[in-house]
This record gives C-alpha cells, structure tokens and sequence, in this order.
C-alpha cells in the first residue's frame, strides 16, 4: 500500500449545510429584515440629524448614544441569555426596536415635526439611545441562540459563514434602499419601510420554536461572578483577546462610515441617494467576500491572513479619505468591506469554537463591549476628530492607527499570528 492510499478521504464539503436546516433559513431571514430595517434607519436619520445641525461632531453623538446604552447593559444582557429561553429575550428586544421605528415615524408627522422643531435633534437622540438599550440585550441573545438551532457541529463554521454573508447582504440592501427611498418618496416612507420590515422580522422570529438553555458545567455562579465570567474568559484567552482587540481598534480607529454624510456632500457632491451606494459599498464587499469563504472556507495561516486583511482595511481608509473621484472612493470603501469580512468570520469562529454553550451568551456580551458598540464609539471618535483636525485628516489618522495596531498585534501576540484553522487530518500528514 503506498502513503499516498492510506491518507483519509476528506469528507465533501457541502456550502449549503446549514441553510438545509429550515428554522435556520427562518432565523436568517428575520435577521436579514431586521438589519436592512436598521441599516435604513441609520442612513436616514444620520442624514436628518445632518441637515438639521450641519456639524461632524452631531454625527458623531449618533454613534455615542446607541452604544453608552448597549455597552452598560452587556453584560447583563449576557448573563440573561444564559439564564433565560433565548428566544424570549430576541422577541422583547424586536418589540422595543419596532417601537423606536414607529416613533421615528411619528416625527414625520405634523404633532413630531412640531418636537423636532422646538428640541431640535433631542428626540431623535432619545429613539437611538431606546434602540441602543434593545441591541445591547438583543446581540447575546441572537449569538448563542442560532448555534441551538443546528443539529450538530460539524454545520457550526458553515452557518457562521451564512450568518456573517446574509448580515453583509442586508447592509448592502439596507443604506442603498434607504438612501433611494428617502431621495425619491420622502423621508416618511423610508421610515415606514423601517417599521414593516421590523414588524416582518418579528413575525419570523416568532416562527421559530424556543430552546431550552443548554446544562452548565460545574456550580450555577450568582449574579457577579456570572456577569464577569465572560470577561475572564476571554481575557485567560490569548488568541480570542487579540483577534477581538485587533477587531476593536481597527474598527475604532479606521472606520469612515459616520462621516459618509460629510464625504457625499462636501467633498465627493452627491446626494441622498449617493451616500446610499457610499454606505452600501463596504457591505457589497463584505458579502462578496463571505460567499467566496463559503465555498473556500478559511482554513491555513488564518492568523497571517486576518493581520493582513486588518492593514490592507487601513490602508483602503487612507486612500478613501484623499480621493476626490466618486468612483474611486466607491471602490476603496467596497474593498474595506472585503477586507472586512475576513476579520469578521475569524472572530466569530474562535468565538464560537472555543466558548462552551453555556457560557455564549456572557462571552458573546463582552465581544459586544470589544465589536459591537466599536462602530459607535468609532464615529464619535471620528466625529469629534474631524472637528478638531478636519474630516480628511481624521480618517488619514485614522487608518495610520489602525497599520500601527496591526503591527503591535502581530509582533506581540504570536498565537494568533501562528494560528491554522485547518482539521488536524489537513496539517498533520497520516503515516503509511
């Protein structure tokens, strides 16, 4: 028998896994309408609360007042969804957000246009910080329920892949389609989209049946020790803390997003409908780049790879921010989303392998603190930078922040720059 017969037969892999799973396709599809629902929100009330002030720091505040809210309930939230059916928690927080779309909507009407004319932006303001509340408790709840849902793990990686693709593929259709509704019918549709897509997702969440709470290992831990207890452990994690750091100061730093409005109007000329496509371009590399892993999944030198895709981001940044060309921004932001993507599936499937059932609700709140609320935090940052030192400079800074990171990362933290995501039967060779 030679070498080359005795080597195992790789199982075939199969990209539509777990999509053959129909609460799964349900799950996804809600998720789809829920963040198409609140993808729109964000490029219609950013470019209101805009044209209302005029000023970058304004744009900034959006960001801050959805995620003060959601970081200071995480990890709660976290222990909660390790605590209570999972599912109950998803329905209370789509409640809430379709709440916040109704009352956008209200605004539009003659009695909300007379708030908005004697606050200002304040109730605007108030509907984000509502809304940031709902995420912070929605995001636990969502990570470690959908792995429930599967009927063995050998479909975990590929659903992740599914879930992070239809993600980016919602937030491509989300900004171009708030941005096209609200140029073409008005302000008062595109928030009226909001509210039937949300109601729609809440009609497919409640599809799904409920799962009862996987068992805990060892002693139930009080309120205390189970809110720090995901912090723990991912902080006694090297590969998981620095693949999430990466992620946090990347996306703090190097993020553009907020300042799209400035970038439409001032510097690139275009309108409503423009800022769409600029904020759709990111997530229409994002999803390419998803779909592809899907097929090719991301397996050798994972750790290499993501460290390169974290800087090829910074740069794509620094580029975006010098060009005067529409065209060419558009292609610089959609290969920030490319280079994205890699960074986002990496960290959920480290998240996702290395965290017990039983604990993902509480790990999946601190990555919400390190990931989630980054973006917001990440435009206030961009915000308050760009009234300091102008909006062109604080994204070149920004993305030479983000190069800086890389390299400290891959020079201290050399698990993760070594990391193989590959089957052991792929790295290690079978003896005749």
């Amino acid at each position: 028998m030679t070498a080359s017969s005795s080597l195992p037969t790789a199982p075939r892999h199969d990209p539509y896994a777990a999509l053959r799973i129909p609460e799964f396709r349900r799950l996804i599809g809600a998720r789809v309408c829920l963040v198409v629902a609140t993808q729109m929100q964000a490029v219609v009330v950013g470019w209101q609360i805009y044209q209302l002030t005029k000023d970058p720091l304004a744009l900034g505040l959006i960001g801050l007042a959805e995620a003060v809210p959601s970081i200071v309930v995480s990890l709660y939230a976290g222990h909660l969804a390790d605590s209570v059916r999972r599912k109950n928690i998803i329905l209370a927080a789509v409640v809430v957000l379709l709440f916040c779309a109704a009352a956008l909507l209200s605004f539009t009407r003659p009695e909300g246009a007379g708030l908005l004319l004697r606050y200002h932006a304040l109730p605007l303001y108030a509907v984000i910080f509502t809304s940031g509340l709902a995420r912070g408790f929605l995001g636990p709840a969502l990570f470690s329920f959908m792995p429930q849902l599967l009927p063995d793990r050998e479909r975990l990686a590929n659903a992740i892949t599914w879930n992070s693709s239809t993600w980016q593929a919602a937030a491509v259709l989300g900004p171009a389609i708030g941005g096209l509704v609200y140029a073409k019918l008005g302000i008062s549709a595109a928030y009226l989209t909001d509210v039937v897509l949300t109601i729609l997702s809440l009609a497919l969440f409640l599809s799904i049946a409920g799962r009862p709470l996987p068992p805990i290992e060892g002693q139930r831990l009080g309120l205390k020790e189970s809110v720090l207890s995901g912090a723990r452990f991912i902080f006694q994690n090297q590969i998981v803390l620095a693949a999430l750091s990466l992620d946090l100061f990347a996306v703090l730093f190097g993020g553009a997003v907020a300042l799209l409005p400035i970038f439409a109007d001032e510097i690139l000329h275009t309108g409503a409908d423009g800022l769409g496509y600029l904020r759709a371009a990111p997530a229409v590399g994002s999803v390419l780049m998803a779909v592809l892993l899907t097929y090719f999944p991301l397996r050798r030198h994972a750790g290499r790879k993501l460290l390169w895709a974290v800087a090829g981001f910074g740069v794509a940044t620094i580029l975006f921010a010098l060009s005067r060309n529409f065209w060419l921004s558009l292609m610089l932001l959609f290969m920030t989303g490319i280079f994205d993507s890699v960074s986002v599936i990496v960290r959920s499937t480290l998240l996702h392998t290395f965290t017990p059932e039983y604990m993902k609700g509480r790990v999946s709140a601190v990555n919400n603190i390190f990931i989630g609320s980054s973006n917001e935090i990440g435009a206030f940052e961009s915000g308050a930078t760009a009234r300091l030192l102008g909006v062109v400079t604080s994204v070149v800074v920004g993305g030479t922040m983000t190069l800086v990171v890389v390299a400290i990362t891959a020079w201290r933290a050399n698990q993760l720059r070594t990391l193989d995501l590959s089957p052991k039967e792929e790295t290690e060779p079978v003896k005749a």
